[in-house]
């Protein structure tokens, strides 16, 4: 005679998979060169401009281990020693730039999700500061319109006209996000500056095919 073994519910649910806790919310990203490119224009580059960068993450919900960062925003400016999307030589260098609201407790949160998320890039903290940061993802058509404000860090961007903003012909996403867990279109880098102090250098950029707009998923 065949025996049934019946296990309770609640035993049936605790050896079920966990729930994934991520974090997730929106992200612009600028550099100092093209990333929406042909192979030969991403070439004239190579080792000359697109050394600095501007990742900006707003987070909707999400936490790092118990710090819940629903809300809150962080930006990372970068220093590479390489043209960025390249392999690196040496680690890169970064200002992490937290939410003027966020506490003691989710500021050392944010900066590890920053390490996190953006590796090598964010190796060296050099600085952690605190500023009002507005970010603002459009809801266009082309989902590549955005506003960044964070203190000495600034970044706008508008959506690629298929037409007027090709200039060989063969561009596409040449060099992907900087960071993990992104889905995102590229866009017109209408504006992208950092005039603050700590990374020995400071740079304006002004309409270039070098930002993405999109959200994050982190893990």
């Amino acid at each position: 005679m065949t025996r049934l073994l019946l296990v309770p519910a609640l035993a049936a649910l605790a050896v079920g998979p966990a729930a994934a806790a991520d974090i997730r919310g929106q992200y612009v990203e600028a550099r100092t060169c093209d990333v929406f490119t042909g192979a030969c224009f991403a070439n004239a580059d190579t080792g000359l401009t697109g050394k600095n960068a501007v990742l900006a993450w707003k987070i909707e919900a999400g936490a790092v281990g118990s710090t819940r960062l629903d809300g809150l925003s962080v930006v990372a400016v970068v220093a590479a020693r390489e043209t960025l999307g390249l392999p690196q030589t040496a680690p890169g260098k970064a200002i992490v730039i937290v939410d003027e609201s966020a506490t003691p407790e989710q500021r050392a949160a944010l900066v590890k999700f920053v390490k996190a998320q953006a590796g090598d890039l964010a190796a060296d903290v050099v600085a952690v500061r605190t500023a009002k940061v507005e970010l603002t993802v459009c809801n266009c058509a082309g989902e590549g319109c955005a506003t960044l404000r964070a203190g000495a860090a600034r970044v706008t961007t508008r959506c690629l006209d298929a037409d007027h903003d090709k200039a060989c012909g063969n561009e596409c996403a040449y060099y992907p996000p900087l960071t993990k867990g992104v889905s995102a279109k590229a866009a017109m880098a209408v504006e992208h500056t950092f005039a603050g102090g700590g990374l020995n250098e400071t740079w304006t950029d002004a309409d270039r095919r070098g930002a993405y707009v999109g959200s994050f998923v982190a893990r």
